[in-house]
Order: structure tokens, then sequence, then C-alpha cells
């Protein structure tokens, strides 16, 4: 929301009184609570709009299918954490937030851009096959690597990213995006030789940019579904503590080696 006045802080999300919450112009225990679900009342909070049945559906899909992921190093980061302050489960689910970047977690918001880069090329009157071919060969000319390809354990394909697409397909949301994330696969494996598997984040951006989800936000929905599989490992690690022994393993896998002062 705009400010009407220069200088004047606005918002449009939320305010409280006494006897009533109003959230996005509606009461919040008469009109939201037991009407909506907690996905499209994230959606309602962000965009100020209720999900249409498809946005809604989605959303869920794409939160579950990018909440948990084993015992990976934002997972290890957190548990360290609460091992080293029980009392902190705040303070340990922002050390593992901390760790959703570019290269984990993260990696849809890079996707996100890149398809839009694509789609603006696509508007000039380019071919999608001869936009992604640029784009990708861009990438590797600049030594980079193209988000959304590529992943440690799934191979050939990554299962999560082969279900979003089938479903997309499905049930007919998928548009210019998701066409153009698979003319990006196409043309990474022409310019690195070798096809390279599509992981889950390729299919998360292009569906939720089909579905008109903001571009900017992108991120959010990683971080969102991170949140709640954080939350289920701090548990367990109260339950069943292994921040201690993820530590241990760490420190036995790094050899010290003594260097002069020279850094040799």
């Amino acid at each position: 929301m705009r400010a009407s006045n220069p200088g004047e802080a606005v918002t449009a999300i939320c305010t409280a009184a006494p006897d009533r919450v109003e959230v996005r112009g509606r009461d919040l225990c008469e009109d939201l609570m037991g009407h909506l679900s907690f996905t499209s009342y994230f959606y309602l909070l962000l965009t100020g709009r209720e999900p249409t049945e498809d946005q809604r559906y989605f959303l869920d899909l794409l939160l579950v299918a990018i909440a948990e992921h084993g015992i990976m190093p934002t997972v290890q980061a957190a548990r360290m954490t609460l091992a080293a302050d029980p009392d902190s489960l705040h303070g340990a689910l922002a050390a593992g937030l901390l760790g959703c970047g570019p290269v984990l977690v993260g990696t849809a918001e890079g996707c996100g851009k890149l398809l839009v880069a694509a789609k603006q090329r696509l508007g000039a009157g380019e071919d999608a096959e001869a936009v992604a071919r640029a784009l990708v060969q861009a990438i590797r000319d600049a030594g980079g690597r193209v988000p959304g390809f590529g992943h440690p354990v799934h191979r050939p394909v990554d299962p999560r990213a082969e279900r979003i697409l089938a479903l997309a397909d499905a049930k007919g949301v998928s548009g210019v995006h998701v066409a153009l994330a698979r003319a990006i696969g196409g043309a990474v494996a022409a310019v690195w030789g070798r096809p390279l598997v599509m992981n889950v984040s390729m299919p998360i951006a292009a569906v939720l940019l089909d579905l008109e989800f903001p571009a900017p936000m992108i991120k959010a929905i990683p971080l969102l579904a991170r949140t709640g599989g954080l939350l289920a490992h701090l548990w367990e690690e109260r339950q069943s503590p292994a921040g201690f022994a993820i530590a241990a393993h760490g420190e036995a896998a790094v050899t010290y080696r003594k260097v002069d002062a020279d850094g040799v």
C-alpha cells in the first residue's frame, strides 16, 4: 500500500484495538478464524486477496514438497544451536533459517529471477528455445551454475520436481514459466553436453509465477516451509539429542594443519 502523503508511513496488513483485530480489512475472529486454512491466510496476509482454488492447492503442495529433506546443514546448525542453548528455541530456529541461501533451500529465488528474465525476452519477440539457450550459455561462459539444476542425491530425476510438473500439467496451470523451465532444462543439457537434474526449486518458481505469485517473494515459500521442518527437528532434538554428535563428527572430519606466517 502506498502512502497518500509523502513521508507518511502506512500499513494495510493489520491493526489491533482492545476488542478487535482487523487483518486486511476483515475481523480476525469473526471472518478468518475457523474460515481460512493457514495456507489461505498466508496468501491473504501477503497479497491482500484470498487465493483461488488452484493457488491454494499449489501453495499447499509446494510447502509440503520443500518442508523437509533430512539432516541438511540448515538442520545441523539448528540442532547444534539448541544443544548448546536448550532454552533458545527461537535462536535455534533462526540459526537454521539463516542458512537458507542460494545454495540450499533458497535456490527458488534465483530460479524465479531467471524465469522472469527469460519471459521479458519473450515479450521482446525472441523464441523460447533461443532465449533459454542464450541465458544458459551466458551463465556457462561466466563460470556459473544454472539455478534449479543439479542435485547431490536425486538422480537421474528429482521426484519432487517431477510430481510438481505432472500435477501442474494435469490441473491445467502450466503456463509460460513452466514451458520456459523445461526449455532451460533442454538448454542446460545442450550447453553442458549432458542432462542435469532439474531439482525441486525450478518447478516451485515456475508454478508460483504461472499462478501470479509475487516474484520478489518466491523465497518466502521455502522459508515458510522449512520453518515447519526445522521445528520438527528441534522437537526431536529435545527428545533424542543429536546436536553434539553432529558437532563431533564435523570436528573429526576437518584436519588441522599448522601454517607459518606466510600461510604456507
